[in-house]
């Protein structure tokens, strides 16, 4: 049975995970390229996998995740990282939903999908400040809700672009 004033271990991670994420990507600008790639590396799986260990919350409520977040901020966000991936940046997008309607390839950028998950980790912290531990669980339920719905596959497809410029640029993998 879940103790009703405390989250789980896991929902403390999570949100823990997310923090560390928001932190790396606001200040990636002191990081090369292939430091943030392996940064982002080693944390998004960890985000990925916590997120499915989120317990379900017990009661009802109907959460609302608040949108923090401005556009100014997002859009530095987004332009800091394209600035440290460079050329790097923009890939192609095999799981996006137009894919099925389009004969040619639909690029999308690394920066922009990292901007897309810091605004709703981002938005996810605002909205858990000053909420008692059951509405903090119905907020944490939401989020997982968004995961299966949207952000899980763009932290997956975001993944697969920065694996293959991981071991693209990465001496280690050259030599195999």
């Amino acid at each position: 049975m879940m103790e009703t004033d405390k989250l789980s271990p896991t929902s403390l991670a999570f949100i823990a995970l997310t923090n560390e994420y928001c932190q790396l990507v606001e200040n990636c600008l002191d990081q090369q390229r292939e430091q943030l790639v392996e940064s982002l590396l080693k944390l998004l799986p960890r985000i990925y996998i916590t997120a499915l260990d989120i317990e379900p919350s017990l009661e009802f409520f109907d959460a609302v995740i608040s949108q923090a977040l401005d556009e100014p901020s997002y859009d530095a966000v987004k332009n800091n990282i394209a600035a440290v991936m460079g050329e790097e940046d923009v890939y192609l997008e095999v799981f996006l939903d137009d894919m099925k309607y389009s004969d040619t390839p639909i690029a999308t950028s690394i920066s922009e999908n990292l901007a897309d998950l810091y605004q709703v980790f981002y938005n996810l912290i605002a909205s858990l400040r000053d909420l008692n531990t059951e509405e903090q669980r119905q907020i944490l339920d939401e989020c997982k809700g968004q995961f299966g719905e949207y952000w899980g596959q763009t932290l997956c497809n975001v993944m697969r672009a920065l694996h293959s410029l991981n071991t693209s640029n990465n001496q280690y993998f050259d030599q195999y």
